[in-house]
């Protein structure tokens, strides 16, 4: 039984068809890219799987269970969020913010007892954050909130979790923090991620970090192509999907097989685009 699975989901805004008959599935452990530039409905298929969009046709699946018989306080059980970092939060002390993934798990006027601080606790050294606690969340930088909202999701005690492009607007260092996390999380909790982001070099990094990783390629509301990163993630597919000339390189970085990573040219121009998608149908 697949963690998800959707079934011809198509969804239109007033102006826009953002899905359109996107059927993927997705298994406990592994990772799933979706991949793809801003604005070709990665986030719109998120926000369905957390019940932000009322699903106007085809069908959702978690464990065998169809997503809108779910209530709320049980989805959130089963599924995590992690979205872009925002700054505009109110000042909570970390450890608060972090307690409130253990919201599900308590009544509306309930307070947070010892088994949840103490999840909250484990959340936070598990990230390597600990001596994070007693800091105030709108006074970190970028890269220190995004880890504080993994540790949220991590106290949610959800088997799937949803980012949301969860290395934007970040550095380098905070960039590899994150991902490094992701896989440490995955690895030990037996989490299964699906993760949108428009960096394809993402899955190349967790695949060669030992993490079962699948690329669902986004491009105009429709999936292109789902499969392994080495099968999925081409030259032709990248010029397709994001209009850039690139060569896939590889590094050795102590890990079996080495590290692909892709590196952008230059973009195509609009006669290149359209001969280039001719060519792969």
């Amino acid at each position: 039984m697949h963690v998800i699975e959707i079934q011809h989901l198509s969804f239109a805004y007033p102006q826009l068809d953002a899905l359109q008959d996107v059927s993927l599935h997705m298994d406990q452990g592994e990772v799933l890219c979706l991949v793809g530039p801003n604005g070709c409905g990665k986030t719109t298929l998120l926000d369905h799987l957390i019940g932000a969009h009322s699903m106007q046709k085809g069908q959702i699946f978690f464990e065998g269970k169809d997503l809108r018989k779910m209530r709320t306080k049980e989805l959130s059980k089963k599924i995590g969020y992690v979205p872009q970092s925002r700054r505009n939060t109110f000042p909570y002390q970390v450890l608060d913010f972090v307690l409130m993934g253990r919201t599900p798990y308590t009544g509306v006027f309930a307070s947070p007892n010892e088994n949840d601080m103490q999840i909250a606790l484990d959340a936070l050294d598990q990230i390597g954050i600990i001596s994070f606690q007693d800091r105030i969340f709108t006074q970190l930088s970028g890269g220190e909130r995004q880890l504080v909202i993994l540790a949220r999701a991590l106290a949610q005690k959800t088997p799937l979790l949803l980012m949301d492009e969860p290395t934007a607007h970040l550095d380098f260092a905070h960039e590899m923090m994150i991902l490094e996390t992701i896989v440490k999380m995955i690895k030990t909790q037996n989490l299964s991620v699906m993760m949108a982001t428009h960096f394809p070099n993402h899955a190349f990094y967790l695949q060669s970090n030992g993490v079962p990783t699948r690329v669902a390629m986004m491009k105009q509301g429709r999936i292109l192509q789902i499969g392994q990163p080495d099968e999925v993630l081409t030259v032709p597919n990248i010029e397709q999907v994001f209009g850039v000339n690139s060569q896939i390189l590889s590094i050795q970085n102590g890990q079996a097989g080495g590290l692909k990573t892709i590196v952008p040219t230059k973009t195509t121009n609009k006669k290149e685009r359209m001969m280039i998608c001719d060519k792969i149908g």
